[in-house]
């Protein structure tokens, strides 16, 4: 069973094939959290608002995509969202990215509106007291503060965000699991072929929750 792991030439075309499929992994996990933190801070801070056209919105965003399967969310932008409906067919990679940014977003907004309500009200109240409006307060008092206790579980979603893109490999984007695959079929070798994916994604998952604690324990979160 073991054998292959020992065969050199089967070592050589794992290192041939499988690091276009980390960076890819990393690229569509990276440009998703991107606008997914971008989408999260604005649905996150309209949670945060009073004025119900603003917030129920907000609000069932955060529901529907929490409440569907990350599976049907990529097959609806891929599949569901035609050339009948937006005038064009949207291709695999830029599904990818899109589908992160819109899951992450979600969980991104109740990262934002949880950190923002746990800064006690005394720092808005000084701010105010200050002469600084209410979005000056926010800017400059609450937000910064808000922004370090959201490192913590804005690393969580990483590496979860890191693993949903193994669920790409249905629209055949060429990331690990997708790779391993189609290399497991071609040398019928599952066992090993997986175990070697699995152990691609710890060595990007546990450097970075490594870094991640680092980082807190310097910014004292």
């Amino acid at each position: 069973m073991f054998e292959a792991f020992m065969d050199s030439h089967y070592v050589r075309s794992f290192q041939a094939v499988f690091p276009e499929g980390i960076l890819l992994t990393l690229g569509i996990t990276l440009a998703g959290l991107f606008f997914g933190f971008i989408i999260g801070a604005i649905v996150g801070l309209g949670r945060l608002s009073k004025k119900k056209w603003v917030n129920i919105p907000a609000l069932w965003f955060v529901e529907i995509v929490r409440g569907t399967p990350m599976l049907a969310q990529i097959l609806f932008i891929y599949s569901g969202l035609t050339e009948d409906i937006i005038g064009f067919n949207i291709a695999a990679l830029p599904t990818a990215i899109i589908a992160i940014a819109i899951n992450a977003g979600a969980y991104i907004a109740e990262i934002v509106r949880g950190t923002v309500h746990s800064i006690d009200k005394g720092q808005r109240e000084a701010g105010r007291a200050l002469g600084l409006s209410e979005r000056e307060t926010m800017r400059h008092i609450v937000w910064p503060q808000a922004f370090k206790r959201m490192i913590p579980p804005l690393g969580n979603q990483f590496v979860i965000s890191l693993k949903d893109t193994s669920l790409f490999s249905v629209i055949a984007i060429g990331e690990l699991l997708y790779l391993g695959k189609q290399y497991y079929n071609i040398t019928y070798t599952p066992f090993q072929t997986l175990i070697v994916v699995c152990l691609l994604y710890l060595c990007i998952t546990i450097p970075a929750s490594f870094y991640l604690r680092r980082l807190e324990r310097k910014l004292d979160v």
